[in-house]
């Protein structure tokens, strides 16, 4: 006993000291003077749980508009996901930040996504980033969209008769997910057969899972079963790689039918070709964002035509005039329809406007100052659209509904940022733009709908998601 005692002592000292240490270190990072406001949180966690509670609650801009009142300031200093972080908030913020971009910051990958996508082990994820800006705009700009909207309606209309017709009740998420992903695997690698597609959705929904996860790798978590399903889909793309490589050269395959022909024969400033991995690796890192962005905002456009029958009779009116001026057997969309759609592309950024994608982090390449406070090297910073998205001072009622919003002049500047803006700006935006407008399209000439849960919670993990997949009753329109 008299051993035991003294033992039991220096443990809870020794204890002790080692948690005062990690403490001290901790709040240290966050004790320069000129810092912004805000708070440290708990050792290592920060504020994390604090965030991801407002998510899951529903009301995620919770998080930032209070800090914004609480310390009356558009940035503040916080500690998100064990990381030291500045978030900047308001117009001025978003003004700032989509300006300095490659001056100030550049892009932030956290480390285990180079278990994902390894060729970034080879060559940063940044640089593969940079270089995806350069390749994109000849195949997905405004030019290259025009060409694409009499396939984007096919691919649609296949999704509707095969998925949506003759039933009573769907859940719109999931099907969203499908049509968005067909439609990438049909853009991006020209593959059309639904059981390769669904194969390949199936593993991608491992993959994103294994993104927004806590990233422990060990068997059976959602990180390692990512890794795993990101190592099969890479398998399937390289000898989807080594066909196409076979096929260009034989004349089978047209340099411009999709981004893996383009991606194939474009080169850098020093005439450098992209590795097959660094080709299967982007390819991935698309067809994972076109499997989950989009789809949600498809499943929030149902939401809220559903609960507000105005909203969905001023669409429906609008794309059947569109449709009633196609002549039999010229029934395909085309980019004058596109120009017409004034008002469902209004109910579409009102839709954006209310379900934004999750904050985008950067992080300091070096000390900066703005607003007089100091964001030091290496801090991760983010900017969050809820800021600017559900501010009265911008929005006027910010929770009420309401397209015509964007009339005329719209919003002021930086205050509606559902792509972010500058260098920042997301390069798919148009094809997502144009994929939301052809699938309302389609969905509103077949179908009137009414909710099948009354009251459905917008899930943030981390980027918003409808509870329950938004089901929905489906009254067809008579002939």
């Amino acid at each position: 006993m008299e051993i035991f005692y003294p033992n039991l002592f220096f443990a809870v000292f020794f204890i002790t000291f080692f948690i005062s240490i990690i403490v001290h270190k901790h709040r240290s990072k966050f004790k320069h003077p000129s810092l912004p406001l805000g708070s440290s949180g708990l050792p290592f966690l920060g504020e994390t749980l604090e965030l991801l509670w407002t998510g899951y609650k529903g009301h995620p801009e919770k998080f930032f508009l209070d800090r914004m009142d609480k310390y009356e300031s558009e940035v503040f200093k916080t500690n998100l996901f064990c990381q030291p972080a500045a978030v900047f908030c308001g117009a001025a913020g978003n003004k700032f930040l989509f300006s300095k971009e490659n001056k100030v910051l550049k892009a932030w990958y956290p480390d285990f996504m180079c278990k994902i996508f390894p060729s970034s082990v080879q060559r940063s994820l940044i640089e593969q980033v940079d270089r995806l800006r350069t390749l994109l705009p000849e195949f997905l700009g405004p030019a290259a969209l025009k060409r694409y909207v009499g396939i984007f309606d096919t691919v649609a209309g296949r999704h509707f008769a095969s998925e949506w017709e003759n039933k009573e009740v769907v859940v719109v998420f999931p099907l969203a997910k499908s049509f968005t992903f067909g439609l990438a695997c049909r853009m991006f690698l020209s593959i059309e057969d639904p059981d390769h597609i669904a194969k390949l959705a199936s593993l991608f929904n491992l993959v994103v899972s294994g993104i927004f996860s806590i990233p422990i790798n060990l068997p059976g978590t959602p990180l390692n079963r990512a890794i795993k399903a990101s190592n099969s889909i890479r398998t399937e793309l390289f000898a989807i790689i080594k066909q196409r490589k076979k096929d260009l050269a034989e004349g089978k395959a047209s340099p411009k039918q999709d981004i893996l022909s383009h991606m194939l024969l474009a080169c850098d400033e020093k005439g450098a070709f992209m590795s097959e991995l660094s080709i299967a690796d982007t390819i991935l890192a698309l067809l994972a964002s076109a499997h989950e962005s989009t789809s949600a905002a498809c499943a929030f456009i149902v939401k809220y035509l559903a609960e507000l029958p105005h909203i969905y009779e001023g669409v429906y009116k609008e794309q059947m005039e569109i449709s009633e001026t196609k002549a039999p057997g010229d029934e395909l969309l085309n980019w004058n329809d596109i120009q017409k759609m004034g008002y469902s592309r209004n109910v579409i950024r009102e839709v954006l406007r209310l379900c934004p994608t999750f904050p985008n982090v950067r992080e300091a390449i070096h000390e900066f100052y703005f607003n007089g406070f100091l964001i030091p090297k290496g801090w991760k910073v983010y900017w969050n659209a809820n800021s600017t998205h559900r501010n009265p001072e911008y929005f006027p009622e910010p929770e009420r509904f309401d397209p015509s919003r964007f009339e005329g002049t719209g919003p002021a500047p930086y205050t509606f940022v559902p792509f972010g803006g500058g260098p920042m700006m997301c390069p798919g935006q148009g094809f997502a733009r144009l994929e939301m407008l052809i699938f309302m399209h389609n969905l509103v000439k077949r179908f009137k709908f009414d909710k099948f849960v009354a009251e459905e919670k917008i899930m943030f993990s981390p980027m918003p998601i409808p509870e329950k997949g938004v089901p929905i009753r489906l009254f067809p329109h008579r002939p």
